[in-house]
């Protein structure tokens, strides 16, 4: 590969350039850059050339146009090896241009600011700086170009051992790079463009998604399937693994639902979640007391569960947690007491998913799912009904206060167990799940199996209307006596008469949490 002798430099971030613009003077290359970049540079002794000595065009319009001139753009573009261009290049003055370093304004990052207004966003659109970029990745057999500052250390020592020449390969893997950043920032501009239209409308006309990967998982829901964690381009994420074995598929799926439920809590909470599935959920006064009464829910099938909480974990609940079998932990923090008896588990994975996880609403998202000939896409289901003012009594009985708080308790949980979903519930404790049956009756039943507590006394909630008053007879024939459900169906008035007929409350939220 011919040596690199000319660069162009023009960075917004700009950790680790003036390192790297050294670097590449000491290697004897000459140096052009822009703006901020260009005053940066001189003022730490850079021999460094102005782009608007260059061009003989100084910057103009604020800013928004400097190296969009043809002795950048040609001195990029043009093929080496291709007479017509080297001629035409010697003819118009233009001198090539063998590395080019650019990285863009900030969009994502100032769109993220509460109360950013539109004309601040539009400043921040970069053109320039994509232009150069992609001009470089198309030539990249005769053009390096960087975009990350992560790759100045590499491709700089690439250079010191090679004469100032740097691979084809590495080459193509920075040309790749590059237009997976362009096409990113593309589609986070479309996407906010496009916000400011949509009004009432939630859903895009175009679902523009761009994620990257952050690790590979040994496989999928299964030894057959690969699989791997990816996250939306530019995200940042507080979550880390501090022991454990390496997370599985599965485990993050049920280490996401366990915290995606309670983090819904302002209360100690605790929860586990089997299989995708609330086993067990419940506050107390402290995080081990919360624990102990949300494993005693069903210890069966918390045994190889994911216990979330929304509170530090302690060691009083590190050695409670580590009495029996736990796949996963994840908490606000983990304190070193707590971390020092965890690790005496090594197959046991402890995540500390950082305090601003836990204490911040589950944040605006689309649900997705492959589909055959399609992607199925709905908005989050964020709806909660937290106070008893949002119910309506239909029963001749009023709720107690207990039912009540028993009940707001229970709806919150059953929003996150699969469907028909049904849950018993004390104020603050999970006594009985039923999830996934295809009958809801079923699932009056299983949660009567379930239970490891007296029902007498619990209520219920279900997360969609009942179609008969069968599965009504079925729990109050367990104890239960109120109930919480989102009413609609054309029985309703056969369902009141059976609450009424067993002397029971019943209360509906108006809102139905289909979990499919």
């Amino acid at each position: 590969m011919s040596q690199i002798k000319r660069a162009i430099l023009s960075v917004y971030h700009k950790e680790g350039i003036v390192a790297f613009a050294e670097g590449l003077q000491a290697l004897g290359v000459a140096l052009l850059s822009t703006g901020g970049t260009y005053k940066l540079l001189k003022e730490k002794g850079i021999t460094v050339k102005e782009v608007s000595e260059e061009t003989g065009f100084p910057e103009m319009l604020g800013g928004r146009v400097k190296t969009l001139h043809p002795k950048i753009h040609g001195g990029i573009l043009g093929k080496r090896d291709d007479a017509e261009h080297v001629a035409q290049m010697k003819k118009q003055g233009i001198t090539p241009i063998d590395l080019v370093v650019v990285n863009l304004y900030p969009f994502q990052e100032t769109i993220a600011k509460p109360g950013v207004t539109l004309d601040e966003a539009i400043e921040q659109i970069d053109i320039g700086g994509p232009t150069m970029l992609r001009s470089a990745a198309k030539n990249y057999k005769d053009v390096v170009v960087i975009t990350d500052p992560a790759d100045y250390a590499t491709v700089l020592e690439e250079m010191k051992t090679s004469g100032g020449t740097v691979t084809l390969e590495r080459r193509a893997a920075l040309a790749k790079k590059v237009f997976q950043t362009t096409s990113t920032y593309d589609r986070a501009i479309h996407a906010y463009l496009d916000g400011l239209d949509r009004k009432e409308e939630v859903l895009p006309e175009t679902l523009s998604l761009s994620f990257q990967k952050v690790q590979t998982l040994r496989y999928g829901e299964n030894p057959h399937q690969q699989a791997g964690l990816y996250r939306e381009a530019g995200a940042a994420s507080e979550m880390k693994q501090l022991s454990g074995k390496e997370m599985s598929y599965n485990n993050f799926l049920d280490m996401d639902a366990a915290f995606e439920l309670v983090r819904g809590f302002s209360e100690t909470a605790a929860v586990v979640v089997k299989h995708n599935n609330p086993c067990g959920v419940a506050t107390g006064e402290t995080v081990v007391d919360a624990y102990r009464k949300a494993r005693a829910t069903d210890p069966l099938s918390a045994f190889g569960g994911v216990a979330a909480f929304n509170r530090p974990v302690d060691a009083e609940t590190a050695k409670e947690i580590t009495s029996t079998f736990m796949e996963v932990v994840i908490a606000p923090s983990i304190n070193a007491a707590a971390l020092e008896i965890f690790n005496t588990k090594k197959n046991l994975r402890v995540i500390e998913a950082g305090a601003k996880a836990a204490s911040t609403p589950s944040p605006a998202r689309f649900d997705l799912r492959r589909m055959a000939d399609g992607l199925l896409v709905q908005d989050y289901d964020r709806r909660v009904i937290s106070a008893a003012a949002d119910l309506k009594t239909v029963s001749s009985r009023k709720p107690t206060a207990d039912e009540l708080s028993a009940m707001l308790f229970a709806w919150r949980v059953c929003k996150h167990v699969k469907s028909n979903a049904i849950v018993f519930a004390k104020p603050g404790h999970a006594i009985g799940i039923g999830a996934g049956q295809m009958s809801r009756v079923d699932s009056v039943k299983i949660a009567t199996m379930k239970a490891q507590f007296p029902i007498e006394g619990c209520v219920m909630a279900s997360d969609a209307f009942f179609p008969f008053r069968d599965a009504i007879d079925t729990a109050a024939e367990a104890g239960i006596t109120a109930v919480i459900q989102p009413g609609g169906s054309v029985r309703d008035d056969e369902v009141i008469e059976a609450i009424n007929g067993h002397k029971m409350a019943m209360v509906l939220t108006g809102m139905r949490h289909f979990r499919h």
